[in-house]
């Protein structure tokens, strides 16, 4: 399997940041222009710093295209020190782009299975256990088979870690929108909360960590304090929306500086 590329400090891990540049191919999209490019987009995200790109490329093209993904996946041959992680229903297109990229010798260091429809207007739930053993199980193997490293995409529910690491998975991708909606309210430390303890029961069963959906530059430092272990964020829609005021490269830069706010203040204590 190849291995995982968050950066140590003093011995410890930090979160690393993968940039989901989807809404730019939706910004592109509206017109035939190609322009803003989703090559160039990644390409400054990566010159400041992201230790990855992400792309969930759904069956409709509605953002990301095909081109897309192996324009970037050429583009990351550039990064060897970078990861790039393809999105999506593992029973719909996913599985195409890994056996395709891989046998075109393009990087895909990971991908996650995400259990979207086709018409769905964003990822709003995890896959759930005992239910999805038998169809994952197979499909895991094949991108194990791959060299390919799998994380599923899942609520927040401790009972449930143990089952994706027998199914399979290297890591899981806690789907975080329930604390984002969460996070200005009186309820975000019980968000907090079942967060960290599925983090733990991950780790417990030999999962890494991986989180995004809805972090941003508010929220994102308080999450990383309370959830240990995260190796991983993916953060797309308010990372490229912050980019329309600030620029990718100041952008990234201060969601960096989320990051390492949160690593200081663990370190610290």
């Amino acid at each position: 399997m190849i291995s995982d590329l968050t950066t140590l400090h003093g011995g410890v891990r930090k979160t690393a940041l993968s940039v989901n540049v989807n809404k730019v191919a939706l910004l592109r999209n509206t017109r035939h222009l190609d322009i803003p490019s989703v090559r160039r987009a990644a390409e400054l995200c990566l010159e400041a710093g992201a230790q990855g790109i992400t792309v969930h490329p759904r069956p409709d093209e509605r953002h990301i295209r095909p081109d897309d993904v192996y324009e970037l996946a050429a583009l990351m041959k550039d990064w060897p020190d970078r990861e790039f992680n393809v999105e999506g229903n593992p029973l719909q297109n996913l599985m195409h782009f890994v056996r395709d990229l891989t046998a075109r010798g393009l990087p895909l260091h990971q991908c996650t299975f995400v259990p979207d429809s086709e018409d769905q207007f964003t990822s709003d739930h995890g896959w759930t256990f005992p239910e999805d053993t038998e169809r994952l199980a197979p499909l895991i193997e094949q991108a194990h088979s791959r060299g390919v490293r799998v994380s599923l995409f899942m609520d927040p529910v401790a009972g449930a870690m143990a089952a994706a690491k027998a199914v399979g998975a290297d890591r899981v991708e806690f789907y975080t929108e329930s604390y984002a909606r969460a996070w200005p309210t009186s309820d975000k430390e019980a968000a907090l909360q079942s967060f960290a303890d599925a983090a733990r029961a991950a780790a417990a069963a030999g999962l890494g960590i991986n989180a995004g959906h809805d972090l941003n530059r508010d929220n994102l430092t308080d999450f990383l304090r309370a959830v240990p272990g995260v190796q991983e964020v993916s953060i797309g829609h308010a990372l490229i929306a912050d980019a329309l005021e600030l620029g990718y490269t100041a952008t990234v830069k201060d969601y960096l500086r989320c990051i390492g706010n949160a690593f200081l203040t663990t370190t610290a204590e």
